[in-house]
């Protein structure tokens, strides 16, 4: 007897499986184990191009299980400003705002921080993702900008 899921419950299935590339490596991993289903296949199967297939392939052949399900670190842009700076960011956030003004705005906390030994360079963007890193690791919602 043929079975299929309901289409809501195909797409929530297929997206569940999509949030979590380890999960989604593995289905490939064993797609390709012992099968007779061709790269192509399976990357139609998955929704995903050939390409994709072949490269965790390649990196499970060459460098291993652990290679073929996680990405490697990437190196990104480092840490401009160590976690003193960024606590004197927040604790800035959390005095209250200067004369004439209701509350800390991003970029009122920049301008006063630029007036600090080693904020020199500092902008509004730096000062809301900190905030917001911080709001989020620690619920830091009732003070601040």
């Amino acid at each position: 007897m043929k079975f299929n899921l309901k289409e809501e419950d195909e797409v929530y299935v297929n997206n569940l499986l999509k949030e979590s590339k380890e999960m989604f490596r593995l289905v490939m991993l064993l797609l390709l184990n012992n099968t007779d289903l061709t790269q192509k296949k399976i990357a139609e199967i998955l929704d995903i191009t050939p390409k994709t297939v072949n490269k965790i392939k390649k990196r499970y052949l060459e460098e291993g299980l652990e290679s073929a399900l996680n990405d490697k670190p990437r190196p990104g842009q480092p840490k401009k400003y160590d976690d003193e700076k960024e606590a004197e960011i927040i604790a800035l956030a959390c005095t209250n705002p200067p004369k004439g003004k209701k509350r800390w705005t991003v970029r009122l906390i920049a301008e006063k921080l630029k007036e600090n030994p080693g904020f020199e360079t500092i902008t509004r963007e730096t000062v809301r993702i900190t905030l917001k890193k911080a709001q989020q690791n620690h619920g830091l919602k009732k003070c601040g900008a």
